[in-house]
């Protein structure tokens, strides 16, 4: 069972840095359960702070200016639990609650950098992603700075909802917000022109390739020999798939079902 809630949110501009929420405004919360308010006061609100985080992420072989600009704009401490958030700029994953996590920015920055290198996309722009696993919302901010639309998926509807109260202030109309079972991609956008997983299985789910456009690219991890999970990257073309296995990563484990 899916369902799309109405929950429209178009990135226009960012919350202003330090700014009071409006009345009735959603708190961020800690934790999957009920939501706390991100300390200010700390220099987390700073572009500066951001700005040494992506000098860290640009270092690191990442090279698309609008891949950096995305990672310099999206406030990654307003999506960390409370008693995280002074790690939010660290190259680091940290846990959101029911063993999930958030990724690192590094890894967010180069699977972005990946879908923005399909075919497609170099042609003509990144088109309408899909996103399995959007765990507390923050690839899906990011996404939604370098794609025209974002169709993200999360299995477990306590962090769906975290996700919608994380990215209701930044009022993204171009992400939509699914409940539903990753395994089984989102029949409904498709064909998409990316598709990325914050989840590792042991084969990559025939649905999201079904779902690919011909140009478009799936990036995902994939569990390897040894016991180690690789990230792998598959383009449909006009002639068929071609699949490649690159670095070494750690994501939580793919899983199917609602909880």
């Amino acid at each position: 069972m899916q369902r799309r809630p109405g929950f429209p949110a178009r990135l226009d501009l960012p919350p202003a840095s330090g700014a009071p929420r409006a009345a009735g405004s959603p708190a961020r919360g800690s934790g999957a359960g009920a939501p706390a308010p991100v300390p200010h006061g700390l220099g987390l609100d700073s572009a500066a702070v951001r700005a040494r985080m992506v000098q860290r992420i640009a270092a690191g072989c990442i090279v698309s200016p609008a891949v950096l600009q995305a990672m310099g704009t999206v406030e990654r401490h307003r999506f960390v639990d409370t008693a995280l958030v002074n790690q939010a700029y660290e190259d680091t994953s940290l846990p959101i609650g029911l063993g999930q996590t958030i990724s690192k920015p590094s890894i967010v920055a180069r699977m972005t950098e990946l879908l923005l290198g399909a075919e497609g996309a170099r042609t003509a722009g990144l088109g309408r992603v899909l996103e399995i696993g959007t765990g507390c919302g923050y690839q899906a901010a990011v996404l939604a700075r370098v794609a025209r639309e974002v169709y993200t998926i999360e299995r477990l509807r306590a962090l769906h909802e975290k996700a919608r109260d994380n990215l209701r202030p930044w009022r993204l109309a171009n992400v939509h917000l699914i409940l539903g079972d990753g395994m089984a991609g989102y029949a409904k956008g498709a064909p998409y022109a990316a598709i990325v997983a914050a989840a590792g299985g042991d084969a990559i789910p025939d649905a999201w390739v079904q779902q690919l456009a011909v140009g478009g690219r799936l990036v995902a991890p994939m569990a390897a020999a040894g016991g180690r999970q690789v990230l792998v990257v598959i383009d449909r073309t006009p002639q068929g798939l071609q699949q490649s296995a690159l670095e070494a990563v750690h994501f939580v484990p793919l899983k199917s079902g609602i909880a």
